[in-house]
């Protein structure tokens, strides 16, 4: 990828951070995970999402451009995200990061809002991909990694969720699949269309992206995390947080 634009290197990394729906979707196929390692994995994906927000998003965009576009920026993503995901929770996607025993029986139009909630989560995280290539210094590793942790459980709870209700393996696996092209394109759109941006600019979307993604993980993430692993969650999502602490250094 290094011989390539950097818009289709981010187009590359955010379909690679999605295609972990597709894994999580043929997981519910292969066999079944245990709920607490499902909710382990989970667990730990927050922590490292909420240190990639933390420190590549706010942190930075705070360095290039001060307090009030970050402030902005995060409380109008937060707000965003949270009318939009009442919208989707009102109709079914509630429980989309519910994973093995804790999924419950689902219609095929649960199934179907449940991967609507999956796009959702998914468009800021891959703008955030994208954005994160415009410096010139790769992809954010903890930002990556936390993408393709906290879409596992989405992937396998709603192809579960669709499978119940007569789903054809072909058409599961068509829109996750699809759903990771659109995350791939979200993520290009992010690199193409802000590369000649100002710092400020860059800081506002950054914010909006973080205020999203925070809000995702306490509303959706947490909840069903806590509920999944009875007990080891918090040292899981701290665990997460400085691994990812780390290797941001370490680059």
């Amino acid at each position: 990828m290094l011989h390539l634009p950097v818009w289709a290197q981010a187009g590359l990394w955010g379909f690679v951070g999605a295609l972990s729906l597709v894994l999580g979707a043929g997981a519910a196929y292969i066999g079944r995970l245990g709920t607490r390692l499902t909710a382990g994995i989970m667990s730990f994906g927050c922590g490292v999402l909420i240190s990639a927000v933390a420190y590549d998003l706010i942190f930075d965009g705070f360095k290039k451009a001060g307090t009030w576009p970050i402030v902005s920026g995060a409380i109008g993503g937060s707000v965003a995200y949270a009318a939009a995901n009442w919208l989707v929770s009102n109709n079914g996607a509630r429980h989309r990061k519910r994973s093995g025993e804790q999924q419950k029986p689902a219609s095929e139009g649960g199934g179907l809002i449940i991967a609507i909630g999956s796009l959702l989560d998914g468009i800021p995280e891959s703008v955030v991909l994208g954005v994160s290539l415009l410096a010139g210094g790769g992809v954010s590793l903890p930002m990556f990694a936390a993408i393709f942790l906290s879409n596992f459980p989405e992937g396998l709870s709603s192809a579960i969720g669709m499978r119940k209700a007569g789903r054809s393996a072909g058409y599961i696996f068509g829109l996750w699949t699809a759903i990771a092209v659109v995350s791939g394109l979200a993520s290009l759109a992010g690199a193409a269309f802000l590369g000649h941006a100002p710092p400020t600019v860059l800081a506002l979307v950054n914010a909006v992206a973080a205020g999203a993604l925070l809000t995702m993980v306490s509303d959706t993430m947490l909840p069903e995390a806590v509920e999944g692993e009875h007990g080891a969650t918090g040292l899981l999502v701290v665990i997460g947080l400085l691994l990812a602490f780390a290797i941001a250094h370490a680059e």
